[in-house]
């Protein structure tokens, strides 16, 4: 699909189209990341802590640390780290304390894969995620905008 720019006032509004891993559609608030994100350093303190929300406690990643991560739509390029990530991704799913979302600008490990399949197959989990958005999106998607997630895949960012 083509991105498109649309602006409209003071309004500015941008489409990406990327692959469906766990569908759904909802609105929300970015938070984004420019480097991988190690899911086993920034959600298993919140984990072990039994908290009510995901404080990320990754101290190598300066866009995360110690930003709320609960019910946000999480914009990043990949997933790194341990291979427990998927089993991290699973657990907070379970816990209802993940990102509403999980957008991927290159395509998605199969570690974070896993976790996010297991979550919405045994722990009926409405997280979604997409892939395969491309560089595009990353370097356009600021924290703080909003976010319009459609089931085909479709991704609208208003600035």
């Amino acid at each position: 699909m083509e991105n498109k720019e649309i602006k409209n006032n003071s309004m500015e509004t941008k489409k990406f189209k990327g692959r469906v891993i766990a569908g759904g559609s909802l609105e929300g608030e970015a938070l984004v990341s420019r480097q991988g994100v190690n899911t086993l350093a920034t959600f298993q303190k919140s984990a072990l802590k039994n908290a009510k929300k995901v404080i990320s406690s990754d101290q190598n990643n300066p866009d995360l640390y110690k930003k709320e991560i609960t019910g946000k739509i999480l914009c990043l390029p990949k997933t790194i780290g341990s291979t427990t990530g998927g089993l991290v991704i699973q657990t907070i799913c379970s816990m209802g304390i993940n990102p509403s979302a999980m957008l991927f600008s290159e395509e998605i490990d199969s570690l974070a894969c896993s976790g996010i399949i297991l979550a919405k197959n045994w722990e009926n989990s409405s997280i979604i995620a997409i892939d395969k958005l491309g560089d595009e999106f990353l370097n356009y998607v600021q924290t703080g905008d909003k976010i319009k997630i459609e089931e085909d895949g479709t991704i609208t960012i208003t600035k």
